[in-house]
């Protein structure tokens, strides 16, 4: 489909864009596009990777023996 547009074709198109958007308009445009391909690839990796169900999450999802475990330093003289 694209294999029959040439130089001419893209500058016409470009002339089309440009008086329907306006150029004050165009560096905003280009930059939500470039915001939303970023995440629409971000996206895509994260899809793309399968986690081990079995694999313990770093969401902060810890339970209490968990977080006794990481509170810092254990006081010995302290009983249970």
């Amino acid at each position: 489909m694209l294999q029959n547009l040439t130089g001419w074709h893209f500058l016409i198109i470009l002339v089309v864009v440009l008086l329907l958007f306006g150029a004050p308009k165009l560096p905003g445009l280009a930059r939500s596009l470039g915001q939303s391909m970023k995440i629409f690839k971000s996206e895509i990796k994260s899809d793309s990777v399968d986690p081990d169900p079995n694999a313990p999450t770093q969401s902060g999802g810890s339970t209490g023996d968990d977080a006794a475990k990481s509170s810092g330093p254990i006081d010995p003289s302290a009983k249970p």
